[in-house]
């Protein structure tokens, strides 16, 4: 999953939204370090605090999701603007090696090749995962994103 946040007190959000979704979702395995990034889509808005997490749960691609958006409405999340400021934002980028096209959700996530944020952090903890559409690593998409 990655989380992100640009609103308010963006560790304390970042840090509520992991321990709900510990208790919600599953047991996080891993997890990236905490980066500070440019806000992407719509870059006229204060910078992000980014992570991605790695959790285990018994729940399906529509069940987690279902929790993202609770998990989302319960911390105050208003979907205002598309990629418009947010206190936070939790997206599933994989679900084991699945891959989804439906109208409420896109796995593996549709824009994660194009966010060095993302594979950055991606890189950071699972480097040679390999994208299940795409057929490359993290490491790859984010050196071939470097140098475009």
């Amino acid at each position: 999953m990655g989380l992100g946040s640009n609103m308010g007190d963006l560790a304390l959000n970042m840090g509520v939204a992991a321990q709900h979704i510990a208790r919600k979702i599953g047991s996080i395995v891993n997890q990236s370090n905490c980066i500070e990034t440019k806000a992407w889509g719509i870059e006229a808005q204060s910078d992000f605090l980014n992570q991605v997490l790695v959790i285990e749960t018994q729940y399906s691609a529509l069940e987690v999701l279902a929790k993202i958006h609770e998990i989302e409405h319960e911390m105050g999340r208003e979907r205002i603007i598309k990629w418009g400021p947010r206190l936070i934002d939790i997206d599933i980028l994989f679900f084991n090696e699945e891959i989804w096209e439906a109208a409420n959700l896109v796995i593996p996530h549709p824009y994660l090749a194009q966010r060095a944020f993302i594979l950055h952090s991606l890189v950071e903890i699972a480097p040679n995962k390999i994208h299940p559409i795409l057929g490359k690593t993290m490491k790859t998409l984010l050196e071939e994103l470097a140098a475009q």
